[in-house]
């Protein structure tokens, strides 16, 4: 009886030809779902940040004024800015419209939050800003209104 031994070489061969397959397998993933992905999860944080601020209006104002200390800004102005820019750039990034422009505006969100309201929850704002950067590198992709209005202006009308 022929028995067959493994031999280191061709363990590593087939671990090797295992990866490739893997990344092969994994690169065919369309990357505007990726950006979908992206783009929904990003917008529903800043979309609950806003609601958390408009259920009530007195404690957010409160929080501006107390808490958040941003340089030479009224607190009520501050607070009205930092809402209606989560309210507009999350709904912009859900629907993919002007999608590079809400990441650029809710990365000043983020910028603002690190520097000056919570720098020790770098983590957390590191990840948002790993996605607002994706979206503002590689755009919202094909399941977007810009690529639906860039399709029909390429198209002509």
């Amino acid at each position: 009886m022929i028995t067959m031994r493994a031999t280191p070489m061709s363990f590593s061969r087939t671990i090797y030809r295992l990866h490739e397959a893997f990344v092969e397998w994994s690169a065919a993933l369309p990357l505007s779902i990726v950006q979908l992905a992206s783009r929904i999860a990003i917008a529903e944080v800043f979309w609950q940040s806003a609601q958390t601020k408009l259920a009530s209006w007195p404690v957010t104002l409160q929080l501006f004024a107390f808490e958040y200390h941003l340089p030479l800004l009224d607190p009520g102005l501050a607070a009205i800015m930092a809402t209606t820019t989560e309210l507009s750039g999350a709904t912009m990034l859900a629907l993919g419209l002007l999608a590079r422009l809400a990441s650029l505006m809710l990365l000043g969100v983020v910028a603002t939050i690190q520097i000056f309201v919570y720098p020790d929850h770098w983590a957390e704002h590191l990840m948002w800003t790993s996605l607002l950067l994706l979206i503002l590198s590689r755009g919202p992709g094909v399941l977007s209104v810009d690529h639906l209005v860039a399709r029909r202006i390429r198209a002509g009308g």
